[in-house]
């Protein structure tokens, strides 16, 4: 599903995030950088040790929740990994709302400092963290709509979802943008 926002491009697909040929790819990483499960574990076994040496080497603290850092990205196609730690869900009350917004605004702000024409990105937070997907959904497209109308930039933005459940949850809310 594909919706045009000015000159940019909002794409929803289901797939593996780390066959992605990009400017960049969005990894939902833990806090300490230290590789892990699910999106984190795929993308550090694609990228090779590369990716594992250079999140040690410039960032030996880590990542603070809603934020991102950037690394090259090794093997994989593309030129960056953008490491970002969404919030673990606690019912909503904890701020997860803002730490999750504040996620994609980063990542995003990030592709506009290295130039990133393409980025893709995975449903932050919403497998072991627990963020219930449709919030998720409603709330990360929310926030790249209006980075994509505010800056035009970039022109390509992919939520690669795994599975159909992810899938269902971002068209519809993407759907009912465009109505």
């Amino acid at each position: 599903m594909v919706v045009q926002f000015g000159k940019c491009r909002l794409e929803i697909v289901q797939g593996d995030i780390t066959q992605q040929k990009v400017d960049a790819i969005v990894n939902a990483a833990n806090s300490a950088l230290a590789g892990g499960g699910g999106v984190d574990g795929a993308l550090h076994r694609a990228a090779g040790p590369t990716l594992m040496n250079e999140t040690r080497a410039l960032y030996p603290e880590g990542c603070p929740t809603g934020s991102a850092v950037a690394t090259t990205a090794g093997r994989l196609n593309a030129k960056y990994v953008f490491h970002t730690v969404g919030p673990v869900w606690k019912g909503g009350t904890s701020g997860e709302p803002d730490q999750l917004a504040s996620c994609y605004q980063t990542c995003l702000e990030l592709a506009r400092e290295h130039s990133c024409q393409s980025v893709a990105f995975p449903a932050v937070s919403t497998g072991v963290y627990g963020y219930p997907i449709d919030l998720a959904a409603s709330s990360s497209l929310k926030i790249v709509r209006r980075f994509l109308i505010d800056h035009q930039t970039p022109e390509l933005v992919r939520f690669v979802l795994f599975g159909e459940g992810a899938y269902g949850a971002f068209a519809r809310v993407l759907e009912s943008m465009t109505e």
